[in-house]
Parts: C-alpha cells; sequence; structure tokens
C-alpha cells in the first residue's frame, strides 16, 4: 500500500517529563518533551468491525511511548526519535510513522526546538 493511500492516526502533544540532554546539568533533572505521532494504518476493517482489536489503540501506544521515553536518561531528541518510531513500528504494526519530539526549553531564545522524522516498518533500527 502507497504512503498516499494510507489513512493516518495521530497522537498530539503526548507531553512527557523525562531526563534529557548533552549537558551534566541536563542529567540531573527532569526536563519536558512533547511527541506527535502519525501512524499510518487502514482503518477500515476497524471502522467496519466497531471492534478495538481491529484498531492501533492509541491509549495502549502513549503508554508504551511514556514508558520507553523514561526508561532511560538519554541525550538527544534525535534518539528519542528514533527509538519511538522502531518500538511503534514493532509492537503496533503500522505501516508507516513521522515521529515529532519537541523539547521546548531547550534554547531560552526560542518558543521550541524539535526533531521530526518518518519511517517505514520496512527501514531498519537506526539506519
Amino acid at each position: 500500500m502507497a504512503i498516499s493511500d494510507l489513512d493516518w492516526i495521530s497522537i498530539e502533544g503526548l507531553i512527557i517529563d523525562t531526563v534529557i540532554g548533552v549537558y551534566d546539568w541536563e542529567q540531573q533533572q527532569t526536563q519536558q518533551l512533547r511527541i506527535d505521532v502519525d501512524m499510518g494504518w487502514d482503518i477500515q476493517a476497524a471502522a467496519k468491525t466497531d471492534d478495538i482489536a481491529q484498531a492501533v489503540d492509541y491509549a495502549r501506544v502513549s503508554e508504551a511511548i511514556v514508558a520507553w521515553v523514561t526508561q532511560q536518561p538519554r541525550q538527544l531528541i534525535e534518539t528519542v526519535a528514533e527509538g519511538v518510531a522502531q518500538l511503534v513500528l514493532e509492537q503496533f504494526s503500522v505501516s508507516d510513522i513521522k515521529v515529532k519530539v519537541s523539547k521546548p526549553d531547550a534554547v531560552p531564545a526560542a518558543d521550541n526546538v524539535a526533531v521530526t522524522i518518518r519511517r517505514s516498518r520496512f527501514d531498519s533500527a537506526f539506519g
């Protein structure tokens, strides 16, 4: 199925407090990340049957993302974006995913700093 033929399920503004950053002080406290996820999935079976078993359960996806992001300190939002993409692709069998990881307080003079990636289940883990 081509990306243009996919339906998209979105989780927007998932707020996670975690240890993230390259500086020593960042490794001593939590900071807020905002994660947006768009998942490519054919929703027709779920829509036809009205059965959650045929759908992507976005509550379970959100819980899995929070658990993965908070399980250990990381330095880069790039690492978080790749890890979230691989987690969702592997555990929830979506075809394609777009992940945006924002670190709003990273640069005092900016409203936000973010990384956005798009991956397919056919991509290899971390390149």
